[in-house]
């Protein structure tokens, strides 16, 4: 296959706050409803923030087979597998797959937490009178632990277990690059069968931070207090923002070349215009100025050969963080102002590495059904985020394409620009 061959997405996998599979996830989109919620699955010690985009309704035993693999699955890895299997269901493609070696995976992932209960037995045996003693590690803690915990927590076992499951012997491979992961592993696939190295790629991303360790790390980040009212927590771009909201879900996209697609009969949904990056240096603990942003958009926009005039709408990174937010925004409105934007964390919050692909699975969807979604809880403009936020209502997504931006507070950037099938 000659190099620069188009690229189309014939299938799609989403598990998430808002919905799990695709008519789930587009009805809470089309009806305005969060899946921030108060939390479930642990109790956030006092003043934390005790809620997020939960998934409240997930069993990995529908989707993991056969279950024994569950042992060796943290629920990072569960979410990827379900996205993954209800992605290549929605393609219709046959399993195993008619050429194993053309069939690859590329999976964005964060360095996944342990759960604290699975080490604690190890940490207690090492206890002398109310000291941790180091001596006592080797001979007394690692009995305590199973002996396949590694493979539960390492980034890049999502992206082993779908190619396990699915016989694709195609490139592998893993990116763990922060909030960009998602948007860069679907760069990464796209690339790789523009190349010719494969006919057809799982890619997306999936991550969890409903986890008591992240919790417990909060004050790190820019989180939002609004405990009093969660679904109105996640604003991006508000004047009223005050910090972001964790919550988990993955997205998994089914891509092929175009000829490949076509001679299986395959539906299309999406097609893939190209794909660019950027990095921002910055002095230590600097915050980023949003040039790698600029960058990458004006890269976008210079390789895939389009105008400003030709871009529908932008789904934009919209971390709901009066830093992040102000940057983007500007950056927006120096190469692709008066484009209306939209932030689709406002109804799921922060996702980690999942976050880019799930939200690029709101403007797949939203090919197909001609529509802009909105971005919640977006009531008071802010002077300093110079943007035109699609909140009040849906609106008809014209025949032009589409901008998915993602960065990182670590100076990367990655725009994907799409197109209706």
């Amino acid at each position: 296959m000659k190099p620069g061959r188009e690229v189309v997405i014939t299938g799609l996998g989403v598990v998430s706050p808002i919905g799990i599979g695709q008519e789930a996830f587009w009805r809470s989109l089309v009806e305005g409803r969060s899946g921030v919620r108060r939390l479930s699955l642990f109790q956030p010690v006092d003043g934390l923030p005790p809620f997020g985009g939960e998934i409240v309704d997930f069993d990995g035993k529908v989707y993991v087979r056969p279950r024994k693999s569950l042992k060796v699955m943290c629920r990072d890895i569960q979410l990827a597998v379900a996205a993954a299997e209800l992605a290549w269901t929605d393609a219709q493609l046959p399993s195993p797959p008619a050429d194993p070696d053309r069939v690859g995976v590329v999976l964005g992932a964060d360095m996944i937490q342990c759960e604290p209960e699975e080490l604690a037995p190890a940490f207690r045996s090492c206890m002398e009178e109310g000291q941790f003693d180091f001596r006592h590690w080797g001979p007394r803690a690692m009995p305590e632990i199973f002996p396949l915990w590694m493979l539960k927590y390492l980034p890049n076992m999502p992206a082993c277990h779908i190619g396990i499951i699915r016989d694709a012997r195609g490139p592998t491979n893993t990116i763990v690059l922060g909030e960009v992961s998602g948007l860069a592993a679907i760069g990464e696939a796209y690339r790789i069968i523009q190349r010719g190295r494969a006919d057809l790629m799982l890619a997306g991303g999936a991550s969890s931070r409903i986890h008591p360790v992240l919790y417990a790390r909060s004050p790190l980040w820019e989180v939002s207090r609004r405990a009093d009212a969660p679904e109105a927590a996640c604003r991006p771009f508000d004047r009223d923002r005050d910090g972001l909201v964790h919550g988990e879900g993955a997205a998994i996209f089914v891509l092929e070349s175009a000829d490949h697609a076509r001679a299986r009969g395959a539906s299309v949904r999406a097609r893939i215009l190209d794909y660019a990056e950027a990095f921002e240096p910055r002095a230590d603990r600097q915050p980023t100025t949003g040039q790698a942003i600029e960058k990458a958009l004006r890269l976008l926009l210079q390789r895939a050969k389009v105008s400003p005039s030709n871009i529908s709408y932008i789904n934009a990174h919209g971390m709901s963080t009066r830093h992040d937010d102000q940057i983007e925004a500007q950056a927006i409105q120096r190469v692709l102002p008066n484009v209306p934007v939209s932030a689709p964390k406002s109804f799921f919050g922060y996702l980690g590495a999942g976050s880019a692909a799930v939200e690029t699975a709101a403007s797949v969807l939203g090919f197909h059904h001609r529509l802009i979604p909105v971005t919640l809880n977006y009531q008071t403009p802010d002077p300093e985020c110079p943007v035109s936020v699609v909140a009040d209502r849906l609106r008809p997504l014209g025949p032009a394409a589409v901008v998915k931006l993602s960065h990182a507070s670590t100076g990367q950037a990655a725009a994907l620009l799409l197109a209706g099938p």
